[in-house]
């Protein structure tokens, strides 16, 4: 049975607003508790979630969510890679879709979503940094979408009572590094 969305269903990629923040606060909470694909063990609270938006829009970096049928679904955003200047034409990317709405192609379509307006930022680089090299999904979301494995940090997380690795990928936005940043 495909779980992908039926005949005349509305997927649709924005950016978050405030509003919002409830439901991105749920579904991550689900991923922290349940999963390996963070690392955090304690799930944010709203404050907290707000505080991270805010960082992330405040810089001026896309914070959006999708929309299955107008019911958001899933959110994704870039920060940056690293706080020192000469990280600053990279970011590192976040995905992240609600448990039942796995596999109907929102994380493709909101992934995609964050590299275009990113690439129309002038941005260079995007990083995933992906929890537990077990992961299928996401490698293969990353992958389908131009990310190539950078390498695998075995063991660096301990989640769950077990050793986790974090996979690394890497793609290019816009010129890449075949030419200097315009600024």
């Amino acid at each position: 049975m495909s779980s992908r969305p039926a005949p005349g269903s509305a997927i649709v990629v924005r950016d978050a607003v405030p509003a919002d923040l409830p439901i991105v606060q749920a579904i991550y909470a689900h991923h922290v508790l349940h999963g390996l694909a963070s690392f955090e063990e304690v799930p944010p609270d709203a404050a907290e979630i707000e505080r991270r938006y805010r960082d992330i829009t405040g810089r001026g970096l896309p914070y959006l969510v999708v929309e299955d049928d107008g019911r958001v679904a899933g959110f994704a955003y870039a920060g940056p890679y690293r706080a020192r200047p000469a990280y600053r034409y990279t970011v590192e990317d976040s995905v992240y879709i609600a448990p039942g709405a796995v596999g109907r192609g929102l994380g493709r379509a909101i992934l995609s979503g964050v590299i275009q307006r990113t690439t129309d930022l002038g941005l260079r680089q995007m990083i995933a940094i992906i929890g537990d090299s077990g992961n299928a999904a996401s490698i293969r979301l990353h992958e389908a979408l131009g990310f190539d494995r950078a390498g695998t940090l075995r063991a660096v997380g301990f989640k769950f009572g077990r050793w986790v690795d974090s996979v690394l990928m890497q793609r290019s936005l816009g010129a890449g590094d075949s030419r200097l940043p315009d600024r």
